[in-house]
Order: C-alpha cells, then structure tokens, then sequence
C-alpha cells in the first residue's frame, strides 16, 4: 500500500469520524469525551462545534511541539490543515445531521450506537493508515512519551481531565451540565471494542510486517 494511498484512508477516516462526532451530538444523551469540552463551549459562546473542535485542537498541537521539542516530527505540522477538514465536516455533519430529532429514548440510542461506530471505524482506518495522529491523540502520545507514563493512562486522564473542565464550563455558563450525559460514557465504553473489531476485520498485516487495508470476514 502506497504512502499516498496511505493518506487517502487517513482523510477518509477522519471524515467518517467528524460524521460520528456530529450523529452522537444529535442524538442528545450526550457527546464523545474529546468532543466535549468543544461541544460545552460552543453553547456558551457564538462558535460552532466545527470551529471550537478546531481551536482546541490547535492548543493541543501546540502543546505536543511544547513537550516533544526537537522530538516532534516536522511531518505532525500536518495535523494543522487535517484538523481544519476534521473541523470542517463536523460543522458540515452537523447540518446534514439537522432532520435526526429523537422523539424516544429508543431513538435516541440509535444515532448514539451508529455515531460511536462511526467514530470507532474511523479511529480503526486512521490506525491501518498509520500516518498521522489528529490532536487528540497526539497530546497523549505527547504527554505519555515526555513523562514516561503509560499510553493508556494518559489517555483515560485526558478523557477525564475534558469532560470535567466540559462540565465546570456548562455548570458556570449554561446553569446546568450539558452535552455529558450516559452517552458520553457508553462512547467512552464501547468505541475501544468497536474499533478492535474493525481493525481485526478491516487490516492485515502484509508480508513484509506493514499492517495494511485489507477487508475481510
């Protein structure tokens, strides 16, 4: 699989996650961990989810550069214009989005479970493509590498770390807690195993080692 079409599979991935991210918004029990803080200040402010997703995550750049210094790969400036497209399309999803108005419980789980697959498939593709880290992803490997502590830690600690300042916000300017709700824990809770499942089904390593896009059952 060559580089480009490497980075072709990285674009559509990050895509169908912005497609994701937008779907469990809508569905109203809540968003994504990573996308909560974002979702929280939109509300509070004149700025969509698109354009807050893209000012944090643009922090978040600057805080891998800041922790890795000498060790921050020039090729990881690219999460830049990737993270205005990821940007871009959750504001796009958003309003394609627009008719999916819950009018049940029931059918408020639906585009919560089929957003959280979305985000996981993403996740799972953006893996196989093994290119580039959106910013989210890479503040982790940042802050794991630069104080030795465990990927997985650091990870949770971040999720956590979001949703809490997410609800100190939306308690202080919304006079309640919005956008985390049980969805945002069962996102949290399922989009690991669903993206291991996609990336069992959707990847294969070749004969040369390289894990690469290869669907099979």
């Amino acid at each position: 699989m060559s580089m480009f079409t490497r980075y072709i599979l990285f674009i559509v991935a990050v895509i169908v996650q912005a497609s994701g991210i937008a779907l469990v918004v809508k569905s109203l029990l809540g968003t994504s961990p990573i996308s909560s803080l974002p979702y929280v200040i939109s509300l509070a402010s004149p700025f969509t989810l698109g354009q807050m997703t893209f000012a944090i995550n643009m922090l978040m750049v600057l805080g891998q550069y800041l922790l890795l210094r000498s060790a921050f790969d020039n090729i990881q400036f690219l999460q830049i214009p990737v993270t205005l497209i990821f940007s871009w399309f959750i504001d796009f999803f958003m309003n394609l989005w627009a008719w999916v108005i819950p009018t049940s419980y029931l059918f408020q789980l639906l585009p919560l479970l089929m957003g959280t697959t979305l985000i996981a498939f993403g996740v799972a593709v953006q893996g196989i493509a093994n290119v580039l880290m959106l910013p989210g992803e890479g503040i982790v490997y940042a802050v794991s590498r630069h104080f030795h502590i465990d990927f997985g830690s650091v990870k949770t600690g971040n999720d956590v770390s979001l949703v809490l300042i997410a609800a100190i916000i939306s308690w202080i300017y919304l006079d309640g807690i919005e956008g985390i709700r049980e969805g945002t824990l069962i996102s949290a809770l399922i989009t690991g195993t669903i993206a291991r499942f996609f990336l069992k089904h959707l990847g294969k390593v070749n004969e040369a080692g390289v894990l690469v896009f290869h669907p099979h059952l």
